[in-house]
């Protein structure tokens, strides 16, 4: 069997707005400010079953920068990834917690996504990036995966070409699955 066969496909989600609701102010999206607003969208139970079952890793990748600016604890948004891991078949949680864009990790810089590819022996052209916003898709697209943008009509900027807009997660999947051509019974 060749190296390409042997390499796992993932599929990268960002949190807030795409496996939780995000909290909206000014038409602009935020993540839960506490472990009791934290309400899972009702289509992702059954979406990342339906992704699992195809056999992709599910790999959450989040900017969490409240953490470094001090209005959000690293303990909360552990516990919050703990309810969500306990619910749902996530794989793996990578967050970057720093505020602004010097790191490699924080959205729109793919390095999260290399990261979890390197560590994990993943396929990232075989991968898809599922996201609300523009720094999601464009880390996607930098990291080399197929893109898809949840449009919640946000009032901000709208990402550059993803490869597919859809209205909620399990369309996303649905997308997913037809555009790779597995199955989820496989």
């Amino acid at each position: 069997m060749g190296i390409d066969r042997e390499l796992r496909r993932a599929v990268f989600l960002d949190r807030d707005g795409v496996i939780n609701r995000a909290i909206v102010r000014g038409g602009k999206p935020y993540p839960p400010p506490t472990l009791a607003e934290l309400e899972i969208l009702p289509d992702v139970p059954g979406a990342l079953a339906v992704l699992k079952r195809a056999g992709f890793d599910l790999i959450v990748v989040t900017n969490q920068p409240d953490v470094a600016r001090g209005t959000q604890t690293r303990e909360a948004v552990d516990a919050m990834h703990a309810r969500l891991a306990g619910r749902l078949p996530i794989d793996e949680f990578r967050v970057c917690d720093h505020d602004g864009d010097g790191c490699e990790c924080r959205k729109p810089k793919a390095g999260m996504l290399l990261a979890a590819a390197r560590e994990r022996g993943i396929a990232l052209d075989r991968s898809y990036l599922v996201g609300d916003r523009w720094r999601d898709v464009e880390a996607g697209r930098r990291a080399g995966c197929s893109t898809v943008f949840i449009d919640r009509g946000y009032d901000e900027q709208r990402p550059e070409q993803p490869n597919a807009i859809v209205g909620s997660l399990q369309e996303a999947a649905d997308w997913i699955l037809a555009h790779s051509g597995v199955t989820s019974a496989q």
